[in-house]
């Protein structure tokens, strides 16, 4: 799925070269997002206002999401909590800046991944949102949802996506409006919070093997902001309140227990791979070429010059590009799932659903690989095929926008029109337009069996916009 863009500022730090990490067996990346899905979605869309001010948008790349889950997991089982149940996802933001909104989720921005220089900073702000998980201050965001729903106006939406979780499907929209009052007040934290994290962060981080010097690094980027008007911080800094206390604590606890070994080599190899997918799809295709020479990893370097070439619209010398990649990493799915990418945006549809086949093969588990290829077989008018491809990954990940729409076409293609407008009206409403919900909800009733699963879904979508309607007539 494209990337994208966000530009943000880089430091790139060159690494040694390691042993490159394999991949740890038979991908499987099955997240639970059935469920957890619609939890995060029920959070952010009560942060929605009718009218955003700006606009949220995930960034959803199978490669990103698996590195991700290899820096993340060792922290996350120190703090606790289960990897597969906590998921860290990308928003397109060139801001310094992470936040929980639940259990199940860390967000970080894309801007923060691109700034951090290497892996150990990164690994800190999972620590610390980890932190913010396991230490109860989820709940007493409680009280700052409620509050950040009078101030959006939305939380009749919380009912549209309770809705879609009793049936099993939820619909998750890439673009999610949000007030930037709302968005602040959410996700607030009080000095105490963050001292209580920080604390947390650097037990986790020391337990994983990695130590908290990479924590010490975190509060260094931030040092001088609080000096700064609240228009000129940072956003980590306005929702993160630093104080020279918290900068004292990290390095006494490194002094105290040691700087630690830090990234590991694998932890090196999958930053950078993470790094090197967001800066060649924000940066300009020639900044990326002349920069590839200096990567350390061939394949990763291999894969930067092929979106550079993509981006060019260089479909031969991208193609060559991904294959010298793959032929480095056989496999490895989410060059193959690349690959298919080049090829689908290319309207090269059969050699674009060989990649994406090659990839299921490899990791048939994967929700956004899995939603790639259905998206690929609707392309060469495999309809049935692409149904079952797309329902299989939307099980698996219910956030996936791009294939819910390609998802409508299949069911209108195929003469389940009645389905077609639910899945619609399932978009529309966890992106927070409700009247076009309705308006498709409306119409699958009318299609659907009535006291059909698909029915009772569409029913509560609609029922979900009228009481919308009434609070706005208040």
């Amino acid at each position: 799925m494209p990337i994208s863009q966000c530009a943000a500022m880089l430091n790139i730090r060159p690494f040694r070269l390691p042993t490159i990490p394999p991949l740890h067996g038979k991908v499987n990346v099955l997240s639970a997002l059935a469920t957890r899905g619609v939890a995060v979605a029920l959070v952010i869309v009560a942060l929605m206002a009718a009218t955003p001010a700006r606009a949220l948008t995930i960034l959803r790349d199978a490669g990103i999401e698996y590195g991700l889950t290899q820096l993340s997991a060792p922290i996350l089982r120190a703090a606790g909590l289960n990897p597969n149940r906590v998921k860290v996802l990308v928003i397109d933001d060139s801001s310094f800046n992470a936040f929980v909104v639940d259990r199940s989720t860390i967000f970080v921005h894309s801007g923060l991944i691109e700034k951090a220089g290497d892996g150990s900073v990164l690994q800190a702000v999972i620590a610390h949102e980890a932190a913010h998980i396991t230490n109860g201050h989820i709940t007493r965001r409680g009280v700052n949802m409620r509050s950040a729903q009078t101030v959006a106006g939305l939380g009749i939406a919380l009912g549209i996506i309770a809705g879609v979780a009793g049936a099993g499907e939820a619909a998750g929209g890439l673009a999610i409006g949000v007030q930037n009052s709302a968005l602040r007040s959410f996700l607030s934290h009080t000095r105490a919070e963050e001292s209580a994290a920080d604390s947390s962060a650097a037990n986790y981080l020391q337990s994983a093997g990695l130590g908290a010097q990479g924590l010490v690094a975190l509060h260094e980027t931030f040092r001088g902001q609080e000096v700064l008007s609240a228009g000129r911080q940072d956003p980590y800094t306005r929702s993160h309140p630093l104080t020279r206390d918290r900068m004292r604590a990290a390095q006494a606890y490194v002094a105290a227990n040691g700087a630690g070994a830090g990234p590991s080599d694998a932890d090196r190899y999958w930053f950078a791979r993470v790094d090197g997918v967001l800066t060649a799809f924000s940066r300009s295709p020639d900044w990326t070429l002349r920069r590839a020479a200096e990567e350390p990893w061939p394949d990763i370097r291999a894969m930067r010059e092929a979106i550079a070439y993509h981006r060019n619209r260089d479909l031969s010398n991208s193609v060559a590009a991904i294959d010298r990649a793959i032929a480095l990493r056989p496999d490895d799915p989410f060059y193959r799932d690349l690959k298919g990418q080049f090829l689908i945006e290319s309207r090269q549809w059969q050699p674009a659903l060989a990649a994406y086949g090659e990839a299921v093969n490899l990791a048939p588990d994967d929700a956004l690989i899995l939603g790639n290829y259905g998206r690929a077989l609707l392309a060469v008018d495999r309809y049935k095929d692409a149904q079952q491809a797309m329902e299989k990954s939307l099980q698996r990940d219910a956030r996936n926008a791009r294939v819910l729409r390609a998802l409508s076409l299949a069911y209108a293609e195929t003469g389940q029109t009645g389905m077609a407008a639910l899945v619609t009206a399932e978009r529309f409403a966890l992106a927070g337009r409700l009247e076009d919900a309705e308006l498709h909800a409306s119409r699958a009733i009318a299609l659907l069996p009535r006291g059909s699963a698909g029915a009772r879904r569409a029913e509560d979508i609609v029922d979900a916009a009228k009481q919308d309607k009434k609070r706005k007539s208040r």
